[in-house]
């Protein structure tokens, strides 16, 4: 006689909120990325407006999330992951808003490094919203996408030496100070990237 089995799922069944709550800002911060593409292409005022506003709206789920851990007995993930995520996530929508604000105070535009730092942070922006996404009802699949988000921050510390590099060549003092401070905005944004792909990982290992 053969028994079946059903496989054990990796989460309780809960109906907390926080998985549709940090799915939600993933897509928020990717939205905030493609934003800033636009503004590194185009920098008007009115992309300047967008990338604020997506990281407004970014903030204010964050503030639902922390409300609600703070509301909720039993969570389908440890406190401290639900938390840390969510904090990685914002951050790197917050660094894409003071990126905005720093190339409008210095006057400067996107020059071709920053597109391509910007590029490599919306390309992992979108393994990481593809990882949040599925990360209840299919751990495995979304860490193939943390791993591969993890991926794009070695590719942003290439393209921010040789930013540098590139940078230093010049002679002008002033301009290189304020683009050194743009490209180091952008490297942070990738590691905090790099962190949130690392706390996906470190969830579907607990959990699986």
């Amino acid at each position: 006689m053969v028994f079946g089995f059903k496989k054990r799922k990796p989460f309780p069944d809960t109906k907390s909120p926080f998985f549709e709550i940090l799915s939600r800002q993933a897509a928020k911060t990717l939205e905030g990325l493609e934003a800033l593409w636009n503004f590194a292409e185009n920098g008007t005022k009115e992309n300047a407006n967008l990338v604020r506003n997506i990281e407004h709206e970014a903030d204010e789920l964050r503030r639902i999330l922390i409300q609600e851990l703070d509301q909720t007995f039993v969570t389908p993930l440890d406190r401290e992951d639900i938390y840390n995520l969510s904090r990685a996530i914002d951050d790197v929508v917050d660094y894409a808003n003071t990126t905005v604000d720093e190339m409008e105070v210095y006057e400067v535009k996107g020059d071709e490094h920053i597109k391509k730092m910007v590029n490599i942070l919306r390309k992992a922006a979108r393994e990481l919203n593809d990882a949040v996404k599925i990360l209840k009802d299919y751990p495995k699949i979304a860490l193939e996408h943390a791993v591969k988000a993890k991926s794009y921050e070695n590719q942003m510390e290439k393209a921010y030496h040789l930013a540098l590099a590139h940078l230093f060549k010049g002679t002008d003092t002033i301009y290189m100070l304020k683009m050194r401070e743009i490209y180091r905005h952008l490297s942070n944004a990738a590691d905090r990237s790099d962190e949130a792909a690392n706390i996906i990982s470190s969830i579907v290992m607990k959990h699986t």
